[in-house]
């Protein structure tokens, strides 16, 4: 049984018991989504956050009120209804298919990691046994669901295009293809196909296989990757054409502070799956 809510003049219905929630990490995004949740959204209850250095992570700032626990059995005994993974490639291989062995459903942030096919594999073989399933949010992109839709209707070819600032390339492959002090127009550093580009900047190409997964495939998908000194920001534009006709879309997001591979939107994107299931009336 529910119980109404007025925000903003508009009712909305939410358990009269919160939803329990968890989280896999406990970096940028996971700072932001716990601070958000705990501030603004009374509908869910975050349960708890793993991080393999729970004092570094209190200490960067994470959320005091939620506990921070070091291991996936500790999470799993806090009670979760379901858990939403942030922890990079290397948080969902070591936890995501213990999360849905357990039978909880998973939320994907680091859907890059699906461009392996083994863990792929083995992310479905732990879905099957523990009947629990995968959500890929819409991340840095959005427009998700219209690519899926238009899959549906018959899609024949995507194309995404992403542009970050210099300094969102540091520390990956980029510095290997260009000299990412001297560039002073935008550069191509990558062309291929979105399962490569995963596999290739597994820090900044969560969004290519995303758009492969909710259309064409990864392997079908084309991407070009830039770095753009006149970047406005964590520039994204999807293309796709097929017989439901044709989609253009284009993003320009604020990288997460503290992250600026990340676009802020993927934290977001990440709240607003986390709040669905509590709520009366879910968009998206």
């Amino acid at each position: 049984m529910g119980q109404t809510v007025e925000r903003g003049g508009v009712a909305d219905s939410v358990r009269r018991e919160p939803l329990a929630v968890a989280l896999v990490g406990g970096g940028a995004i996971a700072r932001v989504i716990a601070r958000r949740l705990v501030d603004e959204h009374p509908e869910v209850r975050l349960v708890g956050a793993l991080d393999i250095d729970p004092a570094g992570a209190r200490e960067r700032g994470f959320a005091p009120e939620v506990p921070l626990v070091d291991s996936l059995d500790a999470l799993l005994a806090l009670g979760p209804s379901f858990v939403a993974e942030c922890a990079g490639h290397a948080g969902l291989l070591q936890h995501g298919p213990g999360v849905l062995r357990a039978g909880l459903d998973l939320v994907v942030a680091s859907v890059g990691a699906l461009a392996d096919a083994r863990l792929e594999g083995a992310l479905r073989e732990a879905a099957a046994a523990g009947g629990a399933r995968m959500r890929i949010p819409s991340g840095a992109i959005g427009a998700l669901d219209a690519l899926a839709s238009a899959r549906v209707g018959g899609l024949e070819q995507v194309g995404y295009t992403g542009r970050k600032p210099p300094l969102a390339w540091r520390g990956t492959r980029a510095e290997t293809v260009v000299d990412l002090d001297r560039i002073v127009e935008a550069t191509r550093i990558f062309e291929g196909s979105a399962r490569e580009a995963a596999l290739a900047y597994p820090q900044n190409a969560n969004v290519c296989a995303a758009v492969g997964l909710a259309g064409v495939g990864m392997d079908e998908t084309r991407v070009e990757l830039y770095a753009d000194p006149q970047a406005r920001g964590n520039e994204h534009r999807l293309q796709a054409a097929g017989a439901f006709g044709e989609l253009r879309f284009e993003v320009v997001g604020r990288p997460l502070a503290g992250n600026p591979k990340t676009s802020s939107l993927a934290a977001y994107s990440l709240i607003k799956t986390l709040v669905a299931p509590a709520r009366a009336i879910a968009v998206g």
